[in-house]
């Protein structure tokens, strides 16, 4: 059964779609752009810091579904200039230094609200 995960500590969903869905195994995020949870958009920061902004979204719905970032098991990063890819490597390791999970990584182009990154992930749901 599908269940919805909503946490205040990322920001909250702008359309028809949930932060993330469950359905008590894995645990699907939606594509988190670099915006805080109080809906301030940092567009205009390096890919660095709009990494780290993503990553943080990402690991507040993990937090919130009681996983982390060891549950994850694939991410998929969108960026619109894969020239950038070198830059968001180095802050995409620093949370998935141990075992990292699977990854693809694409030149989407134009991105939600003019971002530079956006990034997605699916995790296991650890059983309670």
């Amino acid at each position: 059964m599908k269940r919805v995960i909503e946490t205040d500590e990322a920001p909250a969903a702008v359309g028809a779609y949930s932060q993330a869905t469950t359905n008590g195994s894995l645990l699907i995020t939606a594509g988190q752009i670099p915006m805080t949870p109080e809906g301030e958009l940092l567009d205009d920061e390096d890919i660095a810091t709009q990494t780290k902004q993503s990553l943080d979204n990402v690991m507040a719905i993990l937090d919130e579904a009681g996983a982390d970032a060891g549950d994850v098991m694939k991410t998929t990063v969108f960026l619109n200039d894969i020239d950038d890819f070198d830059e968001m490597n180095e802050t995409y390791a620093t949370y998935f230094d141990d075992e990292p999970p699977a990854r693809s990584a694409v030149e989407a182009g134009n991105l939600p609200k003019g971002v530079g990154v956006e990034i997605e992930a699916i995790a296991v749901v650890p059983e309670e």
